[in-house]
């Protein structure tokens, strides 16, 4: 990725990880700014407008989780969290206050530099217009038309089973948390209703994966929700 146009802000509090992480970037030529505290970060990201920012959980000052809850206000500036912590309530807990996407250390700078291409894509494309088509391995999704498509032929859905490709599609590359993906499909009232969203998710890698048991598409998030890779 080397696009000098690209700002980054770390928001993180190990001045050692802060120092490698800006190098790394800096090598790719990516403009990268650096706060040691959350009051820090966030007075940053109101004055830099980075196009992205990337947060350290534990900051001296502020739990990075509020510095996230904060951040998601006033700014929908794409969020990357580092973590030293691999529980799944953590991460829970950042994509639930508007965390896009979630490393855990010890991670690899391709492993970064990817999850910053992938995020910046999908904000430059904003959220995908009505009017497009989708297309991943062999399906194309035309949102306009309602149709599914895979090679050649038609695919038919019931109408949670496109509710819920539409909502995947339209978060294409970002995780969409259970929580998130039950309102959207089923509303409040089904708020709790986890075992709706696998059995409508099973149905769709049946009719859409290549291989439904090892799906390379419709992709399970563990412990946190799903991610449709493009």
């Amino acid at each position: 990725m080397r696009d000098p146009t690209v700002t980054v802000l770390l928001i993180v509090g190990d001045r050692h990880l802060r120092r490698y992480v800006r190098t790394s970037l800096e090598r790719e030529a990516m403009r990268v700014l650096d706060a040691g505290t959350g009051q820090q970060g966030i007075a940053m990201t109101a004055s830099v407008r980075p196009d992205l920012v990337i947060v350290d959980p534990r900051l001296e000052d502020l739990d990075g989780i509020d510095v996230i809850r904060q951040l998601r206000e006033w700014s929908d500036v794409p969020i990357i969290v580092l973590s030293d912590h691999a529980g799944d309530g953590e991460k829970v807990a950042a994509l639930d206050v508007g965390a896009d996407d979630y490393l855990t250390k010890p991670f690899s700078m391709a492993e970064l530099e990817a999850r910053i291409r992938a995020l910046l894509r999908r904000y430059n494309r904003c959220v995908v217009a009505e009017s497009a088509k989708v297309s991943f391995g062999s399906v194309t999704v035309d949102l306009e038309a309602r149709l599914v498509q895979c090679g050649h032929e038609g695919v038919h859905l019931t109408p949670v089973e496109y509710r819920l490709l539409v909502a995947l599609v339209r978060h294409a590359g970002l995780v969409m948390t259970h929580d998130e993906l039950l309102q959207e499909v089923w509303g409040p009232a089904h708020a709790q209703s986890l075992h709706y969203l696998r059995i409508y998710m099973a149905h769709l890698r049946q009719k859409l994966e290549r291989n439904p048991a090892r799906p390379e598409h419709l992709v399970t998030e563990t412990g946190i929700g799903y991610r449709l890779i493009v």
